[in-house]
């Protein structure tokens, strides 16, 4: 435990199934904070105790009666968080020119959609219960940067950064601290995913993907789900007092800015 201050706290963890979400969900579990895992892949259609400090539930976060439902539930269960973390995200590959307006649709309504919807309702709910609380979205570099064959995604995630900023001098005056991580190339499923598709459409392999990606980063490596965990822990901490609109790289020198 590093944050004594944050056990027992009430940490929702939006997209906790896998990759960065799950590291998150563990990475609170060790403070012994109250965790509260959502994610489209679970099977819990209410909101169930597995553990004496662990909840899941599924939801789809492009769908409003489902976050809705969910808020009304952490109320009745008097689980209003203390952090929100909204790490649920989903990309397609392709060119802009060439790629399919569903694609552009989708990416957005769970990246763009999503985001805003559980921002807003949880919010809510700290603003009425709490008067304070932390909002942690996990944006991506592609929120500052463009990049090829990723179009939707990376409007998506400059979308949510607007989000962060313009919700974060809303709620200033709540004691409602809201900022964002900036991952940069980490090993997920998706981005597993993403090498292959994106190696198609550019004639490459995975491997040789892979490879580029090791070359443009100056620490030589590609992130880990943890080290991206250890960022939005300290924004969860009293250490980050006075951090708020701020979106922060986890990208190992990849995006400087």
């Amino acid at each position: 435990m590093y944050f004594p201050e944050l056990k027992e706290k009430v940490v929702l963890v939006i997209g906790a199934f896998q990759g960065i979400g799950k590291s998150v969900l563990e990475t609170f579990q060790k403070e012994e904070a109250t965790v509260i895992a959502c994610d489209i892949a679970f099977e819990e259609v209410k909101l169930t105790k597995i553990a004496t400090d662990f909840y899941k539930m599924h939801l789809d976060i492009a769908e409003e009666e489902e976050v809705i439902q969910l808020t009304q539930q952490l109320e009745e269960k008097h689980l209003v968080p203390d952090v929100l973390v909204h790490v649920a995200g989903i990309s397609t590959v392709d060119f802009l020119t060439e790629s399919r307006t569903t694609d552009f649709d989708k990416v957005q309504a769970v990246n763009t959609r999503g985001a805003y919807l559980t921002s807003k309702y949880v919010t809510a709910l700290m603003q009425t219960h709490n008067n304070h609380g932390r909002v942690i979205f996990v944006a991506s570099q592609a929120g500052k940067n463009g990049y090829k064959g990723m179009s939707g995604y990376v409007a998506s995630k400059h979308a949510v950064l607007g989000l962060c900023k313009t919700l974060a001098l809303e709620v200033a005056p709540n004691n409602i601290l809201v900022n964002a991580v900036c991952p940069g190339i980490v090993e997920t499923p998706m981005k597993h995913r993403e090498r292959v598709e994106g190696g198609e459409i550019r004639g490459m392999s995975a491997q040789e993907v892979l490879e580029e990606d090791q070359s443009q980063v100056p620490l030589g490596r590609t992130g880990t789900t943890q080290d991206v965990a250890n960022v939005i822990l300290f924004l969860a901490s009293p250490l980050s007092s006075y951090m708020t609109g701020q979106a922060i790289n986890v990208t190992g020198g990849m995006t400087m800015n």
